[in-house]
C-alpha cells in the first residue's frame, strides 16, 4: 500500500514537473528579467510570472537539474533530479547541490513576500544533512516557508524530501531586506 502511494506521488510530481518545464521552455528560457518587466510588481507576482514562463527563470536551475514547481505567499517549492554529474567522490549527491536547492526554495519563499520596490539577499544559510541522496532517488523536493518577514530581515526554513517522505536535509536562512532602486529611464 505504501509503495502504491509513493508511486502515485512520484507520478504526480513528474506530471507537475513536465507541465512547469513546458511553460518555462515555451517562454524566454533562462536569463534575467528586464527591470521594466518587474517594476511595480510584488515578489509573488514576479515569481508567478516566472512560473508561467512570462519572464526568464534562473539559469542555475538548468545547470543543476532542478526547477521551481510551486509558489504561494510565503512558500516556494523546487524539485530536483539527483544525477550522476552531481555525485561527490563518496558516491552520494554533493552537499552543494542539496544546499543550492534548499537555498533556492528558501530565497524564493522570501521573494514571494516582497512588496514592490523591495529586494532581499541571503545573509546566512544553515543546512543540516540527515541522509545521503543518490541518483536512485528519482526526485527530491525542497519546500521553503517564511517564518518572519520584516522591513530589514526575513527568516525561512526548508525541508528536502523524497516522494516516500524521507527527509534528506533541512535548512534555515536569514535574508537582508532592502529597497531596490527604480529602473533608470532611457
Amino acid at each position: 500500500m505504501e509503495k502504491a502511494m509513493e508511486k502515485t506521488l512520484i507520478d504526480r510530481w513528474l506530471e507537475e514537473e513536465r507541465a512547469v518545464v513546458a511553460r518555462l521552455e515555451a517562454g524566454p528560457g533562462p536569463g534575467l528579467a528586464r527591470p521594466e518587466q518587474i517594476a511595480g510588481k510584488t515578489g509573488l507576482e514576479v515569481m508567478e510570472m516566472m512560473l508561467n514562463g512570462e519572464i526568464p527563470y534562473a539559469a542555475i536551475a538548468r545547470t543543476l537539474d532542478f526547477t521551481i514547481v510551486e509558489v504561494a505567499p510565503g512558500r516556494a517549492v523546487f524539485q530536483g533530479t539527483p544525477m550522476a554529474q552531481h555525485l561527490n567522490p563518496l558516491g552520494t549527491i554533493h552537499g552543494g547541490w542539496i544546499a543550492t536547492l534548499l537555498d533556492s526554495a528558501l530565497g524564493c519563499s522570501v521573494h514571494t513576500m516582497m512588496p514592490p520596490g523591495r529586494g532581499y539577499t541571503t545573509a546566512e544559510l544553515g543546512v543540516n544533512y540527515v541522509k545521503g541522496v543518490t541518483p536512485k532517488v528519482q526526485r527530491v523536493r525542497a519546500e521553503g516557508k517564511v517564518i518572519h518577514c520584516g522591513r530589514q530581515l526575513a527568516t525561512a526554513e526548508a525541508r528536502l524530501v523524497g516522494a516516500d517522505g524521507t527527509l534528506y536535509a533541512h535548512a534555515t536562512t536569514t535574508c537582508l531586506v532592502f529597497e531596490v532602486p527604480p529602473p533608470r529611464q532611457s
